[in-house]
């Protein structure tokens, strides 16, 4: 079995290294399987673009609840590795994916029933809305292959292996490339199926990816001599994923729910607004890749050795995670700003959805650095399985702090999208401030005589 071992014992820049790169390569290639999807929506009509556009925040939902599943699991799974208790770790990683399907019936169930209410309540109406059931619907259809594939891929993470999620998002892009027209457009026995074929053509990416995934948690040791009534719920695992699990998954819920706020106030503006943000949301994720592959590093790093009392070394790779992101963030700053017309130029001919869009990144870019610093410092409480407080400063960030300043400066003040715009900075920069504050002053706290993490977890 692969125990992860190394993260205990190497340098920890060259740790974050080996861990980030192959998660950034794949989630460029995530991001880009994204645009695919946004440039193929934007062939079909400016109503299917904006139907995409109010599609994410609700898409994001099947992504916080994977995300959050995932990031307790490598905790869990990570701390148990840490402190040598293999057979436990092993039988985390069977529940886990138990838990994975679970709750991949449970946000079909959910979404099939929601998501119109939920399209209404954007604004959603005519062609617009059509689309955007259309898209969801199908998604929703397969949204228990995105979990798994979360699912695995945290058990991977926990020990240390952040290759082969890359090596699916990266083969995964091209396959989306000719699944996409082809679905869309039909040929060689397939109906021409319209925007619905984009979201069939990213479902079947995600079984597939299912087939791979679980090959290689199996050859990592972690499944070894497994039965499939090890996937029958068990009381105590599920109460552990639930409580590092839910946490995380309702700050990535926040995050859903800031994303709807923000397109719901983006939608008085009307469908062209809409359409900017959701491609200046594309081009925002790819400038933060080097984040993602930060957050998965951090996590894991942290998570093993704190579960096996190294806290100097835990301690480093705070300080290591946040200046490597900074500067890198820094840089994107930089490009964003300058570039941000031809980027937005590529993704749409439309002049009022490229002017809005190059004023929106025009003031983002300069959040760049506080979102790096905001999860940086999130995946360390994870991996700590200290969620609590992460958890709070995402619903300040997302909801409690965004509806007042959103109306201060876009309807009481007059400035309209740029008051949107500058509101997500203030509150951004405001919640990385406080995060970062809170994770410098426990790790300065931090020392082998400690009491144990874990059991001061929120």
């Amino acid at each position: 079995m692969n125990h992860g071992h190394e993260l205990l014992h190497q340098p920890i820049p060259g740790l974050i290294r080996k861990l980030a790169i192959p998660t950034s390569v794949g989630y460029f290639f995530n991001t880009m399987f994204n645009v695919v999807d946004t440039f193929y929506g934007g062939r079909v009509s400016t109503e299917a673009l904006a139907a995409l556009s109010l599609s994410f925040p609700i898409f994001f939902l099947i992504i916080a609840i994977g995300a959050g599943i995932s990031t307790g699991a490598t905790a869990l799974i990570g701390h148990e590795l840490g402190a040598g208790n293999a057979e436990e770790a092993r039988h985390l990683a069977g529940q886990t994916i138990s838990f994975g399907i679970v709750h991949g019936f449970l946000v079909a169930a959910v979404g099939f029933s929601a998501a119109p209410l939920l399209f209404q309540l954007l604004g959603a109406k005519g062609p617009v809305l059509q689309f955007a059931l259309q898209y969801m619907d199908t998604i929703f259809t397969g949204s228990i292959f995105f979990l798994i594939n979360y699912v695995l891929n945290s058990i991977l993470n926990a020990t240390g292996d952040s290759r082969s999620f890359r090596n699916f998002l990266v083969v995964g892009f091209f396959l989306n490339m000719i699944f996409d027209p082809w679905f869309l457009y039909g040929g060689l026995g397939v109906p021409a199926l319209g925007l619905s074929g984009i979201a069939w053509a990213t479902v079947l990416v995600q079984g597939m990816g299912n087939i791979y995934l679980a090959m290689r948690v199996r050859q990592s040791g972690m499944l070894e001599g497994f039965r499939w009534r090890e996937l029958v719920p068990r009381r105590h695992p599920y109460s552990q994923l639930a409580r590092q699990g839910f946490p995380s998954s309702l700050n990535m819920m926040t995050v859903a729910s800031g994303i709807f706020l923000i397109t719901w106030f983006v939608g008085r503006f009307g469908s062209e607004a809409v359409a900017a943000y959701g491609i200046g949301a594309r081009i925002e994720q790819i400038a933060l890749l080097p984040v993602m592959g930060m957050n998965v590093a951090t996590l894991a790093l942290v998570a093993q050795n704190s579960g096996a009392r190294q806290l100097e070394r835990v301690v480093q790779t705070i300080k290591t995670a946040l200046r490597v992101g900074v500067a890198f963030m820094g840089a994107g700053t930089v490009v964003v700003y300058l570039a941000a017309r031809p980027l937005m130029g590529l993704f749409s001919n439309d002049p009022k959805v490229v002017e809005i869009g190059v004023g929106y990144l025009r003031i983002e870019a300069f959040v760049f650095v506080a979102y790096v610093i905001l999860y940086t410092c999130v995946a360390v409480l994870q991996g700590l399985k200290r969620p609590g407080f992460a958890l709070m400063v995402g619903l300040m960030r997302q909801i409690v702090f965004p509806l007042p300043v959103f109306y201060l400066l876009a309807v009481f003040l007059g400035f309209g999208l740029a008051g949107i715009w500058w509101g997500i900075l203030l509150v951004t920069w405001g919640a990385a401030c406080v995060t970062v504050l809170y994770v410098l002053r426990l790790a300065a706290g931090m020392s082998p005589a400690e009491p144990r993490l874990d059991r001061a977890a929120d």
